[in-house]
């Protein structure tokens, strides 16, 4: 174990000449400013906690500066340290943000604010009864970076729960498990994902410490030596080896430390093999300028040092499944310690910690990618990297600062589960993410046990309970994106399936009804329902009816596949397939107009008893002498022929055709008879340009009915329909169809 050293008494009761103390070890390369500020802030602290007590025991103001001593070790700055000694003064009366704002800056009262939210989370979490799964723990993690719009928040959370399992030993065995065993899911893999080792490496051990006693205490037996010794041994293989490159003038940066307790563990674990083969105690890492560099290092190194058989790996060469690339080699070093050494280059190095190859995702078993989060974490990997960096620009660091604002939020159910959101969406939002029935079904939330509108954003961090109903549905204002109630594509789409199921019902009975009237009205057969579904791209007939009901599908163009695939009345086989499309009219020849199967320039002409026109079913007789007389294929006719009659049938079809084509139609009206009402039938054909060629009319003066039968020649279907809706339309008459 590492030793600890602080300035702070052994005793819990701190009084004012115990702070002053500890702030005079702080007072080295720190303004007097600064100090002025971290005075002002222990006096705060002091004047608010002096009676408060931690759950392990420990005075909060005690605990508050040796969180801010640990900080102050990583040489961060007052800002962060002021929070430190701050991060527990919230909620209460005495101080408010304002005041802290007034009295240290912005940055201090945000921080404060975030530790607040996330002490909140802390203690209203339910982690056993999750036991801690993969992704429940996940969440935790994420949901802790997007609690802090700071960086720095971040290291303070840290900082916190390492100074809390540095004292767990006092405390009783089921809390340290407890405790050791949060710390090792959520807050070291935290820490090894923004790089920050000596937090890492240490909540590491002691997690495996309370959790693995023998364990522990077995491996560090093993250990020749205090850590201490073997990172002044590290020292001094550094030393060597830079002195070395120097002489041959190989450019290189040398790094290393030594392998904790719990990193030993884990690779025993991981590899199946007993502690004597674990060779890479002690590690130094070796970055260079180029691949050849690499190659150069490794034999200055093999020079140095003798070699271990089995233990030279070059994934320069041969690169690992996920890109990563290096030279590993195992040496027997000064004093004949094993010695692990790595040689990469910068841009390896910058692939194997922040890209795919990424260290931690290896270590953690991989998981799914998160752009959003693995974008946060690079930030901060970042900042930590340049914020001592007397080179890198104040402008820069602020931009990092800017930029690590978060894109989602994290917030949790009454029983502790955490739910991912897009920032903005609100309480509707997340019901939608729990269950569509709870969306459904919602009509009010509670936010961290206050009632809050629906159309509140939510905040990482908070608690929200859904408040619903036994029935009943969503508002259609919901879909209003002017009133703010939905900010997701889930909930929104959930939301319209709803509406969209609850009108299906109206809307296929009214498709049906819709259909049918054209079907009767055009004196067509009616369409192959299984097939038209296919062909307006439907899953099924309903759900075709349900669009005509909705007015997505007009239902003439439906009517109208009935006569391209309606079955052939009293022919031999099975039904005929027209083409969609309309015939030219027929030259005097009679020829062109329909083509006869297997027979060129075959003199055609239309069977006056059906009157058939484009698009419906027809076919072929052979008359003696007059060629083909074309019928439609439900013609009274055709079904009465006998048996001899019927070899004279002949498949036709029809051919091409232009705007100029038209054909006879016989259209029934009936309507009451009155004045005029021929006059106002006989205008609606001219302003349709319909050419009428037959009027056949029948009055019933008694019952002052009008029956009338007109032969017109049209040049489409549509054109028939808008005739027979406009003929329906006028005064005093009461159907208008098609006469078949």
């Amino acid at each position: 174990m590492v030793s600890v050293t602080t300035n702070l008494p052994e005793n819990d009761a701190l009084d004012e000449r115990d702070i002053r103390v500890w702030l005079a070890g702080l007072s080295v390369k720190r303004s007097a400013e600064e100090m002025e500020k971290l005075h002002q802030a222990c006096d705060l602290a002091f004047e608010i906690h002096r009676q408060g007590v931690e759950m392990t025991g420990e005075t909060t103001l005690r605990h508050a500066l040796a969180v801010a001593e640990i900080l102050a070790e990583m040489e961060l700055d007052w800002e962060t340290l002021v929070a430190a000694i701050l991060h527990d003064v919230l909620p209460g009366d005495q101080v408010n943000l304002k005041r802290l704002e007034k009295q240290f800056s912005k940055s201090v009262a945000r921080m404060v604010s975030d530790m607040a939210r996330i002490g909140f989370v802390a203690r209203d979490r339910s982690s056993d009864q999750h036991a801690m799964e993969q992704e429940h723990t996940e969440n935790l993690r994420r949901m802790l970076l997007s609690i802090a719009d700071d960086i720095r928040v971040v290291l303070i959370v840290l900082a916190e729960r390492l100074h809390i399992m540095r004292i767990l030993k006092s405390l009783p065995e089921e809390m340290r498990v407890k405790e050791a065993r949060e710390t090792q899911q959520i807050y070291a893999p935290l820490a090894n994902r923004l790089g920050i080792w000596q937090i890492k490496w240490e909540l590491e051990d002691l997690c495996l410490r309370y959790l693995e006693p023998e364990t522990y205490k077995d491996i560090a037996k093993k250990l020749d030596g205090r850590r201490a010794d073997r990172e002044e041994y590290i020292e001094q293989v550094i030393d060597v080896l830079q002195e070395k490159f120097a002489e041959l003038h190989i450019s290189a940066e040398v790094t290393g430390r030594p392998k904790h307790i719990y990193s030993i563990w884990k690779k025993m674990h991981r590899k199946a093999v007993p502690f004597e083969q674990i060779f890479d105690l002690r590690a130094v890492r070796v970055l260079v300028d180029s691949v050849a560099d690499c190659y150069a290092a490794i034999g200055v190194v093999h020079g140095l040092w003798r070699h271990i058989p089995g233990e030279f790996d070059d994934y320069i060469a041969t690169p690992k499944a996920n890109m990563y690339r290096s030279i590993h080699t195992a040496v027997i070093g000064p004093e004949d310690k094993t010695l692990e050494i790595q040689i990469r280059t910068y841009d390896m190095h910058q692939h194997a910690e922040l890209g795919v190859a990424a260290h931690w995702r290896y270590k953690e078993g991989g998981g799914k990618g998160d752009a959003e989060f693995e974008r946060r974490v690079t930030l901060m990997r970042n900042w930590i990297e340049v914020k001592d960096d007397p080179s890198g620009s104040e402008d820069f660091v602020d931009n990092l600062r800017s930029e690590f604002e978060s894109r989602q939020v994290y917030v949790l159910t009454p029983q502790g589960k955490v739910i991912e959101l897009k920032k903005g969406a609100t309480a509707v939002d997340f019901a939608y993410a729990i269950h569509s029935d709870v969306g459904h079904r919602c009509r009010g939330a509670k936010i961290d046990g206050k009632i809050r509108p629906l159309t509140q954003p939510l905040e990482s961090g908070q608690l929200v309970e859904v408040l619903t109903s036994k029935e009943g549905g969503p508002s259609r204002d919901w879909l209003s994106p002017h009133l703010g109630y939905i900010n997701t594509t889930r909930a929104r789409n959930r939301v319209r399936q709803w509406f969209k199921q609850q009108d299906y019902e109206q809307h296929l009975h009214s498709g049906k009804v819709s259909l049918d009237r054209e079907v009767n009205r055009l004196g067509v057969p009616k369409p192959d329902l299984v097939i038209a579904a296919k062909r307006f791209n439907f899953k099924k007939p309903e759900d075709l009816l349900a669009a005509i009901g909705r007015g997505e599908v007009s239902p003439v163009q439906v009517a109208g596949m009935g006569m391209v695939h309606a079955p052939a009345e009293g022919r031999h086989n099975s039904g005929l397939t027209v083409p969609h499309r309309r015939h030219e009219k027929p030259e005097q020849t009679g020829r062109g107009e329909v083509s006869v199967e297997g027979v060129d320039d075959l003199m055609t002409h239309m069977a006056k008893c059906c009157k058939p026109v484009p698009n419906d079913q027809i076919i072929g007789f052979i008359t003696r002498g007059r060629g083909v007389t074309v019928h439609r294929a439900d013609c009274g006719k055709i079904a009465k022929l006998g048996e001899d009659d019927r070899q004279r049938l002949i498949d036709v079809s029809w051919a091409g055709e232009s705007e100029s084509s038209a054909y006879p139609v016989d259209i029934r009206v009936a309507a009451s008879d009155r004045k005029g009402l021929l006059r106002d039938i006989s205008a609606i054909f001219a302003n349709e340009d319909v050419d009428v060629v037959g009027v056949n009319t029948q009055t019933d003066r008694k019952l002052d009915h009008a029956n009338m039968l007109f032969t017109v020649e049209i040049t489409s279907m549509r054109q028939l329909s808008n005739l027979l809706n406009k003929l329906a339309q006028l005064p005093d008459v009461q159907s208008a169809r098609r006469d078949v």
